[in-house]
């Protein structure tokens, strides 16, 4: 048996689980280096903030939107 499974904005996800005050509010998941945006929320897709962006070129964005940015997981996802 297999399974492939495909969740939407998974590191988001997961940290909006332990972190009830991201929901509804643009939230980007940073690399191991903190250097690339590897996972996005979906107010953050509409805001303009692309995958795999370098983190210092939307600085601005984020600021101007109020954008939550967090440090990658891994233990957690």
């Amino acid at each position: 048996m297999y399974a492939l499974l495909d969740c939407n904005n998974f590191f988001v996800s997961c940290e909006r689980v332990f972190n009830p005050a991201l929901c509804h509010r643009p939230v980007v998941v940073l690399s191991g280096n903190d250097g690339c945006i590897i996972a996005r929320s979906n107010e953050a897709k509409a805001i303009g903030i692309g995958m795999g962006q370098p983190f210092f070129k939307v600085q601005e964005l984020i600021r101007r939107h109020n954008v939550a940015y967090l440090s990658s997981n891994f233990a957690l996802y």
